[in-house]
């Protein structure tokens, strides 16, 4: 059985002391080593600033942005008119700001080609307003109609360099196109032509001859 004495002997141990001592500053030092790790390990406190690459062929771009140890990915393409294909349009983040090393910059590329877009189903289906509203917002231009025998101010067809198109046909964004309009004025000079002509093919009785 242990005695009084012998249980609070350990207040004159200096071993016990020592090690008592001891235990906090080995957990402290343990957590500062571990955010000091976590600091090298992450660059914290390390910056740089991402180079300001709109405008620049991919190449070039790359190379601007991997002398930065950053990581190059091209995310997505557009078509702006006047723009050279390849040339940088847009940049996430964007120049001048503040990134870690290593970190990723997307990129949007010009793609140099004017997208084609479908025709709408407008031929025999639309008026002339409506097909020239339709026409304007999907980025094509308009000559003046041509106009063509008809119920006034119907389609009856859409030509890209002379040449018929179909409805879903696609063409270049932006081509010029005709439309082919109805007009009731040539549908009635036809007839009065019509007539002319049947009245000129009969033949002339001489009366005379009764």
């Amino acid at each position: 059985m242990i005695s009084l004495k012998n249980f609070f002997s350990f207040k004159n141990n200096r071993a016990f002391w020592l090690n008592l001592i001891a235990m906090p500053i080995v957990v402290i030092a343990a957590i500062f080593g571990v955010l000091h790790w976590l600091d090298v390990y992450t660059h914290h406190g390390e910056s740089i600033i991402v180079p300001n690459v709109n405008g620049l062929p991919l190449t070039q771009a790359e190379h601007e942005l991997t002398k930065k140890n950053l990581k190059v990915i091209v995310v997505d393409s557009n078509y702006v008119k006047g723009m050279p294909a390849g040339a940088i349009l847009e940049q996430k983040p964007a120049g001048g700001a503040k990134v870690k090393i290593g970190r990723s910059i997307y990129l949007t590329i010009n793609t140099g080609e004017v997208p084609k877009v479908a025709i709408p189903d407008i031929i025999d289906n639309s008026s002339f307003r409506q097909a020239e509203a339709r026409l304007r917002a999907l980025g094509f231009k308009l000559t003046d109609p041509e106009y063509i025998e008809g119920e006034k101010d119907w389609i009856y067809g859409v030509k890209y360099n002379g040449k018929e198109l179909t409805s879903g046909e696609k063409i270049p964004r932006e081509a010029v196109l005709t439309l082919c309009v109805g007009s009731d004025e040539l549908k009635g000079d036809s007839i009065q032509t019509d007539s002319l002509r049947l009245n000129a093919e009969k033949p002339i009785i001489d009366e005379s001859w009764f």
